[in-house]
């Protein structure tokens, strides 16, 4: 408006006729350039040099690598609205210490993201446990490590987490040992149950030969005498393998006349 209250529409013309153009230059820059951003994303991704990538980089540098396409995209986006860049560099400086308080979380992901991707005490593929958090990973983000667990429910745990508590790899050294448990009676001979768990375990070739196996008395219960059966394997095969020495190990007992007993107490009375 002029003094005497009039709007002044020749002001509104000459400001849409320059600023609003450059704003409209700038929202198209921003338009193509996400676009082309997500057209050339797509392209690499088939590249198979990057294919070759092992999953938990070629994941990190993907978020890291849009992060920084993004920024840069608005960036220009905002220069070519006509807002000087010294401007917008002393408006990121000023609000940098609020920010990074706000962000102290976020920081500290990435900076958790770096340190496992140098150290890699994990990586995509390797099961694992983290506190009581036990699955697969799926991939090392830059704020985040994605993991599946073994029924199949998705798991986001915070990088800074990873790199300040243990982690247990039960992938990394490539087997594991196996221990099931098998309680039988005291009247039960302890050669015949030896003999007949071994020959369980001499039925299944995906269990390991070096280490050997063994089958050992490992603690005379309460109720029950109590054995346990020590194989190594592969990691992949651990579960089929724990799973067949439980059932084919119930078989053989019982085939074997060896008497699986219940929990029982003598009780004398005066």
């Amino acid at each position: 408006m002029d003094e005497n209250g009039v709007i002044n529409t020749g002001r509104i013309v000459a400001f849409l006729q320059t600023q609003g153009i450059n704003l409209l230059n700038g929202l198209i820059v921003l338009a193509v350039g996400f676009f082309l951003a997500h057209w050339l994303f797509k392209i690499i991704g088939r590249k198979q040099a990057l294919i070759r990538i092992e999953p938990t980089l070629r994941g990190f540098l993907d978020n890291l690598i849009r992060l920084v396409v993004y920024l840069v995209i608005i960036l220009t986006a905002v220069s070519v609205m006509g807002i000087p860049m010294t401007s917008m560099v002393t408006l990121l400086a000023s609000a940098g210490v609020a920010v990074s308080l706000a962000m102290q979380g976020a920081l500290s992901n990435l900076v958790g993201g770096l340190l496992m991707l140098m150290l890699k005490p994990i990586k995509a593929g390797d099961y694992v446990k983290i506190n009581d958090v036990e699955g697969t990973v799926k991939s090392i983000g830059v704020f985040y490590t994605e993991m599946a667990t073994y029924d199949n429910r998705h798991i986001s745990l915070p990088n800074s987490t990873l790199t300040n508590t243990a982690i247990v790899n039960f992938t990394r050294e490539g087997t594991r040992r196996l221990d099931v448990k098998f309680a039988v009676s005291y009247r039960s001979d302890i050669d015949l149950v030896k003999r007949t768990l071994e020959g369980v375990i001499a039925r299944n070739p995906a269990i390991l030969e070096d280490p050997a196996p063994s089958v050992v008395l490992n603690e005379c219960g309460e109720s029950s005498l109590n054995f346990v059966i020590r194989v190594w394997c592969k990691v992949a095969d651990y579960w089929d393998i724990n799973f067949y020495l439980i059932e084919q190990g119930k078989r053989a007992l019982d085939a074997a006349g060896v008497e699986i007993p219940y929990p029982q107490m003598d009780v004398h009375v005066k």
